[in-house]
This record gives C-alpha cells, sequence and structure tokens, in this order.
C-alpha cells in the first residue's frame, strides 16, 4: 500500500474522511446488533487522513470501507471527480449498489440531523 499512498493528496484525505464518515453513520444506524470491530489502519498517513480516532465497524462495513478506499486512492483522473459523476466505474458492482445505498443513507441521516457542513461536500 506504500506505493498507493503517494496518490494521498489533500483532497483525497478529505475524500476519505467523508466516506470514511458516511459508512461509520451508515454501520453504526443499521448494524447495531452486528459486534463492531477497530478498524485497522497500519499506515499514519491513512490513520491521520480518517481523523486519527479509533473506528468501530462490522465486518462487511470494513470491507467496504477498505474498498473504497483502495479505489479513491487508485483513480486514474487528477482532479479526481465525484465517483457518481465518473465515466469510468471503478467500484465492482456489488460495492457499487453498496456504497450507493450508504451514501444515500448516510446523506439523508446528515440532513435530518442538521449536519450541513459534512453534505456540502458530498453535493459539490
Amino acid at each position: 500500500m506504500p506505493k498507493i499512498l503517494e496518490r494521498l493528496t489533500e483532497k483525497k484525505a478529505r475524500d476519505l474522511k467523508v466516506l470514511k464518515d458516511f459508512v461509520h453513520i451508515f454501520c453504526r444506524q443499521n448494524h447495531r446488533t452486528e459486534s463492531g470491530e477497530p478498524f485497522a489502519l497500519k499506515d499514519e498517513r491513512l490513520r491521520q487522513a480518517l481523523g486519527g480516532k479509533e473506528l468501530m465497524l462490522c465486518h462487511e462495513c470494513s470491507r467496504l470501507l477498505n474498498h473504497g478506499m483502495a479505489k479513491l486512492l487508485l483513480c486514474p483522473y487528477d482532479p479526481k471527480p465525484m465517483c457518481k459523476k465518473c465515466t469510468t466505474h471503478c467500484y465492482a458492482p456489488g460495492y457499487r449498489e453498496r456504497i450507493r445505498e450508504v451514501m444515500r443513507f448516510s446523506g439523508l441521516y446528515l440532513i435530518k440531523h442538521g449536519r450541513l457542513d459534512l453534505i456540502m461536500h458530498y453535493l459539490f
């Protein structure tokens, strides 16, 4: 993964944090009954990009976040477009539907709970 981290720009770091926040909201609200495990990050740069705090996610959401992080860091476009507007779909089909579900749920959750600062990134 160190070669991938060379692609970690300030914008991609913000995108990673938003992705982490959205997956965390989704998991916390929908998978309460499943036992959460700490999301493992071995690289300190990634830990800092994601906010530096320990993150508890179920196994399914951890896999989705890992996949999303890898695809975001491997994006061939510079500047990186929003995934929903991109002509190249990097996500594997199963993950694509899942990330749409997460984004839809978490976006509505943030709007309902007055967190427009986080949703602004999603819209623009």
